[in-house]
């Protein structure tokens, strides 16, 4: 499969679904605190999709070999490192819980990131991993100009996050995104400098980095075929945002009135 190369119309349309699936972010993150449960967590995301007019990518979502996903979002709690399915569990004060958002728009267009919450008073091992690993995704996103190539981006973030004393989760990675969920290139979170495939102008893709707090390794969890854990249970934090390749550098479309501030490293979103 050949890596697309969006229009200027395709752009377009990318940064309104894009917007939207951060919105749906913005809206639940009020609700976020001690005893919600990730289930409806979930439900007020698809509140929030249905006043849009956009629908979730992830409802009945099944690749070769999986079920089909059975909720409008992912709520990955403490070690579970990705595709948490919302549950009836309250949240309780320490928790740190990531929740994933991707929506399709009446176009066609599918916008996909996610976030860190934390709830009520976490620990501060817990805030740092979760702060770091915001940082790790900007260090891979500011990477992105034309004629760099995507081991650039895995090497940063990988640098950085080892650096700190965590580990980059292997199994799973960013990708292409436009209209279909999962495009080329597959965009790893570690990796060499100067290596894989080179940046040109039109490509977008996600950067969604899995950082664990010990070791990097991961395991599925009950026989839900979803949820994956951290093998040695230690936190796993992630964060994602979808960037187009301009001319000139980059273009963080998944943004909107309630993303976090940059880190202080980052000077603008679009470059």
């Amino acid at each position: 499969m050949s890596i697309t190369i969006k229009s200027a119309e395709d752009i377009e349309g990318m940064r309104v679904a894009c917007r939207l699936a951060s919105e749906v972010l913005d809206y639940i993150t009020p609700h976020i605190k001690p005893g919600i449960t990730t289930k409806e967590i979930d439900r007020l995301g698809a509140e929030c999709m249905a006043q849009q007019g956009t629908i979730s990518a992830t409802v009945g979502y099944q690749p070769p070999g999986y079920p089909p996903y059975p909720a409008s979002l992912c709520t990955s709690v403490n070690h579970v490192v990705c595709h948490g399915i919302p549950n009836d569990k309250p949240l309780k004060k320490g928790d740190i819980v990531n929740v994933d958002v991707t929506v399709i728009t009446k176009d066609g267009w599918y916008g996909d990131n996610s976030r860190m919450f934390l709830i009520g008073e976490c620990s501060i091992a817990a805030k740092r991993l979760s702060a770091l690993t915001f940082e790790a995704m900007w260090h891979g996103i500011v990477q992105v100009k034309p004629g760099a190539r995507l081991g650039d981006i895995g090497h940063a973030i990988q640098k950085f996050a080892e650096g700190h004393g965590f580990s980059v989760v292997r199994e799973f990675c960013g990708h292409g995104i436009g209209k279909k969920f999962h495009e080329e290139p597959q965009v790893l979170h570690y990796g060499k400098p100067g290596t894989l495939e080179e940046l040109v102008p039109g490509m977008v893709f996600t950067i969604e980095p899995m950082i664990n707090a010990g070791r990097r390794e991961v395991k599925e969890h009950g026989n839900d075929g979803w949820t994956i854990v951290t093998k040695d249970h230690s936190l796993s934090a992630q964060w994602e945002h979808t960037v187009l390749v301009t001319p000139t550098g980059y273009e963080v479309m998944t943004l909107s009135a309630g993303s976090p501030a940059l880190p202080s490293f980052v000077t603008a979103t679009k470059t």
